[in-house]
């Protein structure tokens, strides 16, 4: 019994959650034809018919008319048979979400979307190509409205400034024409109902009202500067030309008078591109004209320039090469004297053999520019140029010239200094002898001596050196260096062994007092004073110190403190 009533309940349960199941997809279906039926409205709503009847105000003829026909049939297609059958579609899909039938519905409303879609689609073209002819049309008439204001002030003012425009107006006649022709073409396709064609027409007829209220701005200007302007330049170049050349320039290389004549054509052939009113090309030539005109006068104001600069600098070049020609004469004098007291080097004596070369080429290329300003066959811009060159070489040898005399000067200098660094390597010895001396050591060990020795030879080398003749002040400067390295180091050595020296008295005359005590340090104190009376300093110091430290530890740091505070006592 228990065991039915669980089977009753279960199954009771299952019928329920399905019920419920199927509810809620029911309701989610509902949901969605309720949609699809709201956007099939939406679409119904479009504004189609107004924007139809916005046409039907047109000039119902010749492609607006055929237009027209293909809208009305497609829109009347999509009232009658396309949504209609929409409904139908969506009524189905209703009653199969009724009866549970859920895949059939799924199905349905799929098919909808697509049909909605594609009648959106259709609906979207007729919608623009509306738009596009009624605009075109309000488009055209408003902007035809400039162009025939533009067109109409273009044609008054080439008839009443017709002297403006000279070769010029010919052309522009024509296209004044040619737009004329475009306007009336305009007005035909617009009577035609032929919107989208004019709107073509209307969007030619603006680009070239513009074009051609520029070309009619420029021509006068350009007409001037082709008849008027550059001509007066080019007179005025040939006048400058030849004013010049009765004067004496050399011009010939300039070919200024056919160059002249290509520019005279030049313009002429600019002039049959404006006839043609081909501004952009002229505007373009003109410019390419103007630059060469102002190279050409460019290029007669170099040889002014270069004719001023050859007047003014000429004799301060001359002058130059006097006083450079002198000096020369009185360095190879002097060195001829140094080489009598001082060994020159090689690269020494290359310097005045290669000023002497150089200067006697720009004395040649000088008299060369002389000789051409007298013949008068040469341009001034080119003397110019071999004039500022020569004179820029001539600072060049000046400066050279100058090191070298400093170098032969700085020889006796040389000499000087290294006799008195030499005497002073002389008294730094005398000084180390006074020191050794002065500290009471029975002698400097070996190394000292063999210094000693050394050094002394060296500075018997420097002296050598400079009683030669002639003198070779690399030579005296190596002796020189040599010698000064081994006294400085000789210096320093003594120094080291004198204070070693020191120390190991002092360390020996404060053991002296544990001499009687101890033996062993008796025995060592013996064998450190041998080693002090044989220059052995520093080994007397090292023995002396052991043999202390082990009576008295610390006793060396005493000595070092009772030293020192004698020291400051003293001082």
């Amino acid at each position: 019994m228990n065991y039915g009533v669980e089977i009753l309940i279960s199954a009771i349960l299952i019928i329920l959650i399905l019920f419920v199941v199927g509810y809620i997809i029911r309701k989610k279906y509902y949901k969605e034809v309720d949609q699809l039926d709201s956007r099939k409205l939406e679409l119904m709503n479009r504004p189609i018919a107004e924007e139809m009847a916005k046409v039907k105000q047109l000039n119902m003829t010749g492609e607006t008319e055929e237009m027209f026909e293909q809208w009305r049939n497609a829109w009347d297609d999509i009232l009658t048979v396309r949504l209609p059958h929409v409904d139908e579609l969506i009524f189905a899909s209703e009653e199969f979400a009724d009866k549970y039938r859920f895949k059939q519905a799924k199905e349905s409303n799929l098919k909808v979307k697509e049909l909605l879609n594609d009648i959106e689609k259709d609906m979207d073209a007729i919608l623009k190509e509306l738009n596009e002819v009624v605009g075109s049309e309000e488009e055209n008439r408003k902007e035809m409205t400039d162009v025939f204001k533009q067109y109409q002030e273009n044609k008054k003012y080439l008839l009443a400034h017709r002297h403006l425009f000279g070769i010029a107006g010919e052309k522009l006649d024509k296209l004044l024409k040619s737009v004329e022709a475009k306007i009336k073409h305009y007005e035909e396709l617009t009577d035609q109902g032929n919107y989208l064609q004019a709107r073509e027409v209307v969007l030619v007829l603006t680009s070239e009202m513009e074009e051609l209220g520029e070309i009619m701005e420029k021509i006068p200007d350009l007409l001037t500067e082709c008849q008027s302007i550059l001509p007066a330049q080019i007179d005025d170049l040939k006048s400058g030309y030849k004013e010049m050349s009765q004067q004496g320039f050399i011009l010939e290389h300039l070919q200024m008078e056919k160059q002249i004549e290509e520019l005279s054509k030049e313009i002429e052939h600019y002039l049959g591109f404006l006839k043609e009113a081909k501004v952009t090309t002229v505007e373009e030539g003109l410019q390419d004209i103007k630059d060469k005109i102002e190279t050409l006068y460019d290029l007669l104001e170099k040889e002014v320039y270069g004719k001023h600069y050859i007047i003014q600098e000429v004799e301060n070049v001359e002058s130059t090469l006097e006083q450079l020609l002198e000096k020369n004469n009185a360095m190879n004098h002097e060195i001829k004297i140094v080489q009598n007291s001082y060994q020159l080097q090689d690269n020494d004596l290359k310097i005045p053999k290669k000023l002497d070369k150089t200067f006697n080429q720009l004395v040649k290329r000088y008299e060369l520019l002389k000789a051409k300003l007298t013949d008068q066959m040469t341009p001034y811009s080119q003397l110019e140029e071999e004039l500022k060159d020569i004179d820029e070489q001539l600072k060049n040898i000046k400066q050279d010239q100058e090191k070298f005399t400093e170098r032969l000067h700085n020889l006796r200098k040389d000499e000087l200094d290294a006799k008195e660094n030499v005497y002073a390597c002389q008294r730094k010895i005398k000084e180390i002898i006074r020191l050794v001396h002065n500290s009471h050591m029975p002698g400097l060990p070996a190394d000292c001596e063999s210094l000693y020795d050394h050094a002394e030879e060296q500075i018997e080398n420097v002296f050598k050196s400079l009683n030669e003749k002639p003198l070779n002040m690399n030579l005296v400067q190596k002796h020189l260096d040599e010698a000064r390295d081994t006294v400085d180091h000789l210096y320093e050595k003594t120094e080291e062994h004198i204070e070693t020296a020191q120390s190991a008295e002092r360390v020996i005359q404060y053991a002296n007092r544990y001499r009687r005590q101890s033996a062993e340090l008796a025995a060592n104190l013996e064998e450190a004073e041998q080693a002090f009376r044989g220059y052995e300093y520093m080994a007397a110091l090292e023995q002396a110190a052991t043999a202390l430290e082990k009576v008295e530890p610390g006793a060396l740091k005493r000595i070092e403190e009772i030293y020192e505070s004698h020291e400051y006592s003293r001082s």
